[in-house]
């Protein structure tokens, strides 16, 4: 896997601190800053999710992604999947996720709470790197509901 990341403030864009990440896959993504009061040529001007927002949405987007192939590969009813996800940091640098939650809604017919939660489950031990990851430094924690549909 690869990725090339650009910072993009040296070019005379609006934002100081924007960055372009184009994906081994092809695939461009746009990161930015936060504005800096004290120092606005030092930071962002809010354009692009900051860079841990991303890899916190990956994250999200890496377990989502498990919990919804592993309940159709169980011949479940799959209709929808969201995952919202809330993280707490560090106080002091490096400023590493120190806790993430995840509450899963799970839509469909007929799904089994045993089945989503087995599903969640087996995401977080074994498939999701992300997740494996990030539960290096903070303690993730996860809860669901089934929505019928």
């Amino acid at each position: 896997m690869e990725c090339t990341v650009n910072w993009t403030g040296g070019l005379g864009t609006r934002s100081g601190m924007g960055f372009v990440a184009e994906t081994g896959s092809g695939h461009v993504l746009t990161m930015d800053g936060a504005p800096d009061a004290q120092q606005p040529a030092l930071g962002g001007q809010n354009l692009a999710p900051r860079p841990l927002e991303t890899l916190l949405a990956g994250t999200g987007g890496c377990t989502a992604y498990d919990v919804v192939l592993i309940l159709r590969r169980g011949r479940h009813d799959v209709r929808g999947c969201s995952v919202k996800l809330s993280a707490e940091r560090a106080d002091t640098e490096p400023k590493v996720f120190t806790k993430i939650h995840m509450h899963f809604t799970v839509t469909g017919h007929n799904i089994p709470d045993a089945a989503v939660e087995r599903a969640i489950a087996l995401s977080h031990e074994k498939y999701c790197s992300a997740s494996v990851m990030l539960g290096k430094t903070a303690q993730i924690t996860t809860g669901f509901e089934v929505v019928a549909a």
